[in-house]
């Protein structure tokens, strides 16, 4: 039987998340929440296996592990729903459990849980197609740290420049939420504590679990990578580029960003592209998952952020991005995320599009005042694709909606957190 996790927080705090694996578990054989460790996977599914009565096991437990590894079938027969934590530990098991659900094929057979992109690790067998739901699950969003809506995303497509929103949070309130990021225990440290969090974190995840799944003993060039990406967030993904600053071949680079990606670091953020200019850059982005471990890969508190020199604009965009991306997971519009940039460096943060090919336009400024300049690359994007665009936004430090033409907004950052979905 699973017992939930006390949280370093003082209480549970709801996930969006949870809705959907209630939903999946009704009508889907297996349920994998797959997400950065640390994030609250096992606090969430244990609630479910709790419920449920379903049995748990851990294959973070060395005496588990090697009873799955030994047996993969035996371990999984005989039992009417199962927990597996950490399941890309014996990857072996999804052909075990495959056999099993295909001789019994109730809903909510088994419930596994994933700390890297199982379905993308090497030699992996493609074994549960038509079986399987997969639900990412990120750290907190502010919104659940808040106990807030967390509904920008069906808002804004479904108000689009009628959208409104006015909030009291100030820019070294947005710093704070920077450097906190949405791990369970960095919000529950005072700062300093936290930094040594963030720290014992980056340095576990590739020590244990990057090179466990790439067998490679290079953890000081996969740290150094890891800082250099947190201080070119934002900023276009070129390997070659940042293999030239560790004095590592492309290929190595390349390899290691994946790695990263496996884990849940790092976040690529794809061009988007309807082949309306042969200028477009199709180079993907690249932003940190958590913002917090950003801030503190480049050593930079929230006052070291908000000085002239600190680094609030391109971490503060990712820390948009990837609280946008949170949304995408749970909202009811179906919609992917992208950036537009073409070669004449005219530029869009983040470009949301539906399936009906609708559009959002987002840009994201570190500052509380907005000028009719910082709708450039809006503009330029609206131009292109026309009544397609719903609207064209940009995300500021400042507390009130402000108009800047028929469909362009300037709008509080918060009001990604503290809009209901309409």
């Amino acid at each position: 039987m699973a017992t939930v996790p006390q949280s370093p927080v003082g209480r549970i705090l709801p996930r969006h998340a949870a809705t959907a694996v209630g939903e999946a578990l009704a009508d889907t054989r297996v349920v994998l929440v797959n997400g950065a460790r640390q994030c609250g996977k096992s606090t969430l599914v244990a609630q479910f296996a709790d419920n449920r009565g379903a049995e748990w096991r851990s294959l973070d437990h060395a005496a588990t592990r090697h009873a799955a590894l030994s047996d993969p079938t035996d371990f999984v027969l005989g039992v009417e729903s199962m927990v597996i934590d950490e399941v890309q530990r014996v990857p072996e098991l999804l052909l075990a459990i495959k056999e099993t659900v295909d001789a019994d094929p109730r809903p909510g057979r088994f419930l596994l849980t994933g700390s890297a992109r199982v379905l993308g690790l090497r030699g992996l067998p493609d074994a549960l197609p038509g079986r399987m739901e997969t639900i990412e699950l990120w750290p907190l969003s502010q919104g659940e740290i808040d106990g807030a809506p967390d509904g920008f995303v069906d808002a804004i497509f479904a108000a689009g420049p009628d959208f409104r929103h006015s909030s009291a949070e100030t820019r070294a309130g947005y710093a704070d939420r920077v450097v906190r990021g949405g791990f369970a225990e960095a919000v529950a440290r005072p700062s300093r504590r936290r930094e040594r969090f963030f720290d014992a974190y980056v340095g576990d995840l590739i020590n244990r679990d990057v090179i466990q799944l790439s067998e490679i003993e290079r953890g000081p060039e996969m740290r150094a990578l890891a800082r250099l990406v947190a201080a070119r967030s934002g900023q276009l993904l070129v390997p070659g580029s940042l293999g030239s600053a560790l004095g590592l071949p492309h290929p190595t680079v390349s390899r290691y960003l994946g790695l990263l990606e496996e884990v849940f670091l790092i976040k690529r953020v794809p061009a988007w592209s309807r082949n309306i200019s042969s200028r477009v850059v199709s180079t993907p982005k690249v932003a940190m998952v958590d913002s917090g471990i950003a801030a503190n890969l480049l050593g930079q508190g929230a006052v070291a952020l908000t000085q002239p020199e600190g680094a609030i604009g391109p971490v503060l965009e990712a820390f948009v991005a990837m609280d946008i991306a949170r949304q995408l997971t749970w909202s009811e519009e179906r919609a992917e995320m992208f950036h537009y940039r073409t070669k004449d460096q005219v530029e869009v943060d983040i470009v949301l599009e539906n399936r009906r090919g609708k559009v959002v336009a987002i840009d994201v400024k570190a500052r509380s005042t907005v000028r009719a300049d910082d709708f450039r690359g809006i503009r330029h994007l609206a131009d292109r694709v026309g009544s397609d665009l719903v609207a064209g936004i940009v995300l500021y430090t400042g507390r009130e909606t402000l108009p800047f033409g028929s469909r362009f907004r300037a709008v509080p950052i918060a009001a990604l957190w503290e809009t209901g979905p309409g």
